[in-house]
């Protein structure tokens, strides 16, 4: 049989991970980096299910075994395709039947294999541990069109510690916050995405974060993150609001006209009947700078009542007509003076 390894073991293993959960269960959560080669497909998994539980665990095999049967012979072809000679770490819900199973199967084919002892049941354990360790976080700030995410990532260019919560998310975190980029993740595979990058970061040094709100678009962060969030100290951005249009219009000046209208439609009760009104004749008329200007007044004061509910320590640092690296620069050097030797 093939070795069965920890959590910890089983990441660190080289190799292709090979998850032989139904595609459903796949596309809940899953290990960073994983290929699903299922064993059953959803309707499968579910009929073996319920024989389990209707007749027993030995109908249920039986079951299971002509389900599988006909196909084994392709899905041992589309492992040998995938492990181009690497090994295959194989794992299922919960390091039983399927992995234990077809990894025995494998390694009698001459495949270098390895199974996650406890499956993926074990990893989401771990995802759990993970997040709830420690780290020094220094959260950055600022209104709507700061342009905390490209600060953000300009941080990262300058060799700090940075965690992109909105990337993660594929989501800017505002009702425009999907417009252009893909479909959000689940918020378990977002705390999955998270915790790879969480448990790389060194504890001692500085990681720098965007000022969230607990939802990004659909995602919620993780709780024992974002508890860490919270309590951080915050180095807000300032711009003009003239340098906050301008941003804004940059970044949502190629977005679909229809999307920024829906997207302005699901703020009419926060932002008014009128405003909401002439912020989507600006757009229509493909007139961005006035309609932004409008919808800035309702986030800006969304903004000042997140913030001014959090009693942690605030640093103003004064960006406008600056770029995100010489933002980011000057971030770091407040960040110097303000926290010496950290």
């Amino acid at each position: 049989m093939p070795s069965s390894l920890s959590v910890p073991e089983f990441l660190n293993h080289p190799g292709v991970v090979v998850d032989v959960r139904s595609p459903g269960e796949f596309n809940q959560g899953h290990l960073p980096g994983a290929v699903n080669l299922p064993l059953f497909s959803d309707g499968e998994r579910a009929e073996v299910g319920t024989c389990y539980k209707q007749v027993g665990p030995e109908a249920a095999m039986d079951l299971g075994l002509r389900l599988v049967g006909p196909k084994l012979g392709d899905w041992v072809a589309q492992a040998r395709h995938l492990s181009s000679g690497t090994p295959l770490r194989i794992h299922c819900w919960r390091g039983g039947m399927r992995s234990q199973s077809l990894g025995g199967l494998l390694e009698t084919l001459g495949f270098a294999v390895v199974v996650l002892h406890g499956g993926y049941k074990a990893y989401r354990a771990q995802v759990r541990r993970v997040l709830a360790e420690p780290r020094s976080i220094r959260m950055v700030g600022g209104m709507t069109g700061t342009g905390k995410t490209e600060v953000l990532l300009a941080l990262a260019s300058l060799g700090e510690q940075v965690l992109d919560l909105e990337g993660l998310a594929n989501h800017r975190g505002s009702s425009y916050g999907n417009l252009g980029l893909p479909p959000q993740p689940t918020t378990e595979q977002y705390e999955n995405e998270i915790a790879a990058q969480w448990v790389q970061f060194e504890a001692q040094r500085p990681l720098w974060i965007e000022a969230e709100s607990r939802q990004v678009g659909t995602c919620r962060i993780p709780p024992e993150v974002f508890e860490q969030m919270e309590a951080a100290p915050v180095w807000e951005l300032l711009r003009d609001r003239a340098d906050r249009v301008a941003l804004l219009a940059r970044v949502y000046g190629e977005a679909d006209r229809s999307g920024l209208l829906t997207a302005t439609e699901r703020i009419r009760k926060r932002l008014g009947g009128l405003r909401t009104q002439q912020a989507l004749d600006h757009i229509a008329e493909d007139d961005l700078e006035p309609a932004i200007a409008l919808v800035l007044d309702y986030y800006d004061q969304t903004y000042r009542y997140d913030l001014d509910r959090r009693s942690v320590p605030r640093y103003p640092v004064e960006v406008t007509g600056r770029s995100a690296l010489e933002a980011a620069q000057m971030l770091q050097q407040a960040a110097s003076q303000s926290c010496p030797g950290a």
